[in-house]
């Protein structure tokens, strides 16, 4: 395989948003969150961010058939960056200029990587 299809790279790019949203429903699931078994199927958001961890990685492993992983794993490793963006606009977290620049950091390594 010489080259990772543009669609895949789109793909890949949305099981990273994907995840980031599981991230998000698993933190709201986190208050009522016990280790009973029992109660992880009456706890809505942990089904939610189940379902939502299901299908990204269905896809992550659809994605990899058809794409160098060499590509694709930087490119998932930009949940990173909307988790955090993420848990800013849902649940209010701070966002200090130092995480602006991991942010940086990390899209600079993405690109390099990919590239």
């Amino acid at each position: 395989m010489t080259s990772t299809p543009i669609i895949i790279i789109a793909i890949i790019l949305f099981c990273a948003l994907l995840t980031a949203a599981g991230q998000i429903f698993y933190k709201l699931s986190a208050p009522t969150f016990s280790f009973n078994p029992l109660t992880w199927f009456t706890n809505k958001w942990l089904i939610v961010a189940a379902a939502i961890y299901l299908v990204a990685g269905v896809l992550f492993i659809w994605s990899l058939k058809y794409g160098n992983v060499s590509v694709i794993y930087p490119i998932i490793a930009t949940s990173y960056i909307w988790t955090a963006i993420f848990a800013k606009l849902f649940l209010g977290e701070p966002f200090p200029a130092i995480k602006w620049l991991g942010i940086a950091l990390i899209l600079a390594g993405v690109f390099l990587v990919v590239k």
